[in-house]
């Protein structure tokens, strides 16, 4: 009894000398088309930085520029660069956004495929969101009304489309659903529907999930997002940069993560995820900052 007792007290005194592991929190939040893959990023880069938690939540990329605006997150993801009024907003609040460009995304028209349509030229796929294309018969499918799925207003992807594509408002029969994942669902189950998601969301292995069709566009043949080539070339039209907004220069733990994301592990996952990392050269040394990180080039 006196030897276990003693043997507590030894136990008990060596966990309270034990220095106390502090756990240093990173907060995302922001696109939809980024939370899938970024959550992998922060699990993987978790497993090797014990004493980080990174914590990943979408909402859209309007979201997580607001949150960052607030002083909410750590980083906004966005599938947009900020806006005018955004910006206007962060000098009021004397905070300094610094745009990173961590990987490349494709995005895709997605339909039914009892539509039997394989490609469409943008100029069809601007006239059908705004309205002005209401039937499949009008660009050479079946008589059947138009089903139109989208993301709400504040998702970078519903801005991208409607800047570059569109250059005009939505049809208002646009029914705007919270999440990627609920376009695909809904695609499968209506014989009229046509979605645009990011290419993560449709391609597992090189291949598009079941029960959908991805478009090809362009003229003729078309060219189709599932063409790595073509995408890599610049034949594919609709490749857009993926971005982490920040407050200033990152440093220590922001900056761990971010170098984790440029790594070979890193753009791995960002591959096996169905995107395309950035293979600019980092050439930062350990404790430098990450503003200066090199970024790609992108016509405005």
């Amino acid at each position: 009894m006196v030897r276990q007792f003693i043997l507590f007290w030894v136990i008990f005194g060596l966990s309270a000398c034990r220095p106390v592991q502090t756990i240093e929190q990173v907060q995302i939040k922001g696109s939809d088309s980024e939370v899938a893959v970024v959550m992998a990023l922060a699990e993987s880069f978790m497993n090797h930085e014990h004493r980080v938690s990174v914590s990943v939540k979408g909402g859209g990329s309007g979201s997580g520029i607001a949150a960052l605006l607030n002083g909410k997150t750590d980083i906004a993801n966005s599938s947009r660069d900020m806006s005018v009024k955004e910006l206007e907003m962060a000098a009021a609040r004397s905070i300094r956004p610094v745009p990173v460009v961590f990987a490349e995304d494709v995005l895709v028209f997605i339909l039914h495929p009892s539509l039997q349509i394989r490609t469409l030229t943008l100029e069809q796929l601007a006239g059908i969101y705004r309205g002005d294309i209401r039937n499949w018969k009008e660009v050479g499918g079946p008589d059947r009304e138009i089903s139109l799925y989208g993301r709400q207003s504040n998702s970078g992807t519903y801005v991208y489309l409607r800047e570059n594509i569109l250059k005009a408002e939505y049809s208002s029969k646009v029914k705007g659903m919270n999440g990627t994942a609920q376009i695909v669902e809904a695609i499968k189950q209506d014989r009229g529907g046509i979605g645009y998601v990011s290419l993560g969301y449709v391609q597992h292995g090189g291949k598009p999930s079941a029960g959908i069709s991805v478009i090809r566009i362009g003229s003729g043949e078309g060219v189709s997002p599932l063409d790595a080539s073509a995408v890599a070339s610049g034949l594919y039209p609709l490749k857009r940069p993926l971005y982490h907004f920040l407050n200033g220069p990152a440093r220590g733990k922001l900056a761990a993560f971010l170098r984790f994301e440029r790594s070979e592990q890193g753009k791995a996952i960002i591959r096996e995820s169905g995107y395309i990392p950035v293979e600019l050269p980092l050439a930062l040394a350990p404790g430098a900052e990450v503003s200066s990180m090199a970024q790609p080039v992108y016509a405005k």
